[in-house]
């Protein structure tokens, strides 16, 4: 009988690293198979025959992409819109999570639910109204009117998961530094923000990624070069009888790169934020 347990947990075990390895597999193909064409010779890419590995790797491409497009003022938009953004997201959703998480009043409720409400709508029904509103502000064409576009649709977000990570500190932490003299706002940036570390880092995070991927409103709201972001160069590097499958894949890989940095150091961030959040008494 224990020889049959342990055949039933090798066969369990066997079966979830091949279901897991195929789900990391399907992920990570498209990336490699970006990576691998962004290497190869134009008449290389687009063959009769499926050609997996690059007879003879260049970085050709790249070369292209850097020196004869816009591609490196298109990442340094996208950089300044998603630190824009972030800012504007984080220290305003910061204040409001924190108004919902330890304050009583009338229509709390039904002001978070409206928050849910506006993520609920379909994105495309708020570029019209945005639009003109951009316009008539003279913020269009511009990444801080773009980064505002952004920040309509993060910002509930942003104050949901906050409210969250808020919820799960005792209030007692605060009421013990306010009666060592803090205000309202010390015991929030002196006990609250970082304790609540790893959920600022963690909402950063999905902030950052959306608004650097965001296409739509950077579509509709952009018409020079000075504003627009990466995903609407590379959408433009598509012509009407060309494709060029070489320098798209380039421009794909260079717009992962800074994610991945970013990763990199968020990774370590939430790492200290877990770790660094017991109270000594």
């Amino acid at each position: 009988m224990f020889r049959s347990q342990k055949r039933i947990n090798f066969g369990l075990d066997l079966l979830t690293w091949l279901l897991v390895g195929s789900v990391v597999l399907f992920s990570v193909f498209p990336l490699v198979w970006t990576l691998l064409t962004s290497l190869k010779l134009e008449q290389d890419i687009v063959t009769r025959t499926l050609q997996y590995i690059p007879r003879r790797i260049t970085f050709q491409n790249y070369i292209t992409l850097w020196q004869q497009s816009s591609f490196p003022t298109l990442v340094a938009n996208s950089v300044v819109v998603t630190t824009i953004t972030g800012l504007i997201c984080l220290s305003i959703g910061t204040l409001a999570a924190y108004s919902f998480s330890r304050y009583r009043f009338r229509g709390r409720s039904k002001l978070l639910i409206f928050y849910l409400v506006i993520r609920m709508f379909p994105v495309v029904l708020m570029i019209i109204p945005l639009f003109v509103m951009m316009r008539n502000l003279g913020l269009l064409d511009t990444r801080f009117g773009l980064a505002m576009a952004y920040t309509t649709f993060l910002l509930p977000l942003c104050i949901w998961m906050l409210k969250g990570f808020f919820d799960a500190i005792p209030v007692e932490l605060e009421d013990a530094a306010r009666i060592d003299g803090c205000t309202r706002l010390g015991a929030l940036f002196r006990v609250v923000l970082p304790l609540a570390r790893s959920g600022l880092v963690t909402t950063a995070v999905f902030i950052a990624i959306a608004a650097w991927n965001e296409f739509l409103f950077a579509m509709m709201m952009t018409t020079s070069q000075g504003s627009r972001t990466w995903p609407v160069g590379l959408q433009l590097m598509v012509g009407e009888f060309q494709l060029p499958w070489g320098p798209l894949s380039a421009g794909g890989i260079i717009s992962i790169v800074p994610i991945i940095l970013f990763f990199t150091i968020v990774q370590q961030s939430l790492i200290r934020g877990l770790t660094a959040g017991a109270v000594k008494g």
